[in-house]
């Protein structure tokens, strides 16, 4: 009876131990898929850096203009939590946060934002007209390649205003754009796992302490 009691707790405790085994490649398989995710997002941002880089590259004229570019420090990247305008006022950041609408799928918001943001600083009216046509094909008209989701009396009032196009025909669309991203998408790239690394306090080395 003894023996038979000590070979059934020995079993229980193989299986115990097994049990605790099979939790290892669980763990294992969620550190391999966030620095897959990880990898994934700063694949994105290298894109939208160089992109970006590339059709700045004839305005700037001081190499200094480029430093956001940079990976940001912890405490630069932290700032971008207090405010939405202070993640799209930084290169990094805003090239981040493209990145981020990308993989869910709504690119479209903040590719059309900044499309206004350029359009109001027109100064032909020559380019503005041109400007405004394609801002309208691009992403307001019904079935455009990168439709924004408006209501109909503000694309109906954003097509009347074409006819005589002004720094103002996309105000109210870019205002509804804005704010959607800031309550929405916004605190969930706050809550991100690239935001997050972005936050994280790399620890100082020894070899560093000592220099």
């Amino acid at each position: 009876m003894q023996s038979a009691l000590l070979l059934a707790v020995r079993h229980g405790g193989r299986t115990e131990r097994g049990g605790r085994r099979r939790s290892e490649p669980e763990e294992a398989d969620k550190s391999r898929m966030k620095r897959t995710i990880i990898k994934d997002w700063k694949t994105r941002l290298s894109y939208f850096l160089q992109n970006s880089s590339s059709s700045n590259k004839r305005k700037s004229k001081k190499a200094g203009k480029h430093r956001n570019y940079f990976r940001p420090s912890p405490e630069e990247a932290q700032l971008w939590s207090e405010a939405f305008d202070e993640l799209l006022a930084n290169k990094y950041g805003l090239a981040a946060f493209r990145a981020f609408l990308k993989s869910e799928f709504c690119e479209e918001n903040i590719e059309f934002w900044l499309a206004c943001e350029d359009f109001k600083k027109t100064k032909s009216p020559q380019k503005l007209t041109l400007k405004a046509k394609k801002i309208y094909n691009d992403f307001i008209e019904k079935e455009a390649p990168k439709e924004i989701n408006i209501d109909f009396q503000t694309k109906n009032m954003i097509a009347q205003n074409l006819q005589e196009a002004t720094h103002t025909c996309f105000s109210v669309a870019q205002k509804r754009v804005y704010s959607l991203m800031e309550n929405n998408s916004y605190p969930r790239f706050l809550e991100s796992e690239f935001y997050q690394e972005l936050c994280k306090k790399t620890p100082i080395s020894r070899a560093a302490q000592g220099t």
